[in-house]
């Protein structure tokens, strides 16, 4: 069983990771842009316009933490954006194969 604290990463792992990592990067802010744009264009009160700075504020808070690279999470981080449909495992393939089948797992959960 691949424990994640022994994981060890060549650069050519390290540079797939992070394009995996940006491509889920840009297509959730693609997503929450496209939200906000909705959402904006319905506002009527003032209580509507502060509703979406807490989301905004909210969103940025969760998305620059989700998306800050840190090899030790790595396979937690993408086992999460597999699980909330912002990356899919075959993008993932070039991985070490046990990598892949740890975040295949832990996404089930």
């Amino acid at each position: 069983m691949l424990k994640t604290n022994e994981v060890t990463y060549s650069e050519k792992q390290e540079k797939i990771a992070k394009q995996a990592l940006n491509t889920a990067y840009q297509r959730e802010t693609s997503a929450l842009i496209t939200a906000i744009r909705e959402r904006a264009s319905s506002i009527k009160e003032l209580q509507d316009l502060w509703y979406l700075h807490d989301l905004l504020s909210t969103k940025r808070h969760e998305i620059d933490g989700k998306y800050a690279y840190n090899s030790s999470t790595i396979v937690f981080d993408f086992a999460r954006l597999v699980k909330e449909g912002w990356l899919n495992l075959d993008e993932l393939k070039q991985l070490k194969p046990e990598m892949v089948s740890k975040i295949s797992a832990l996404a089930r959960m």
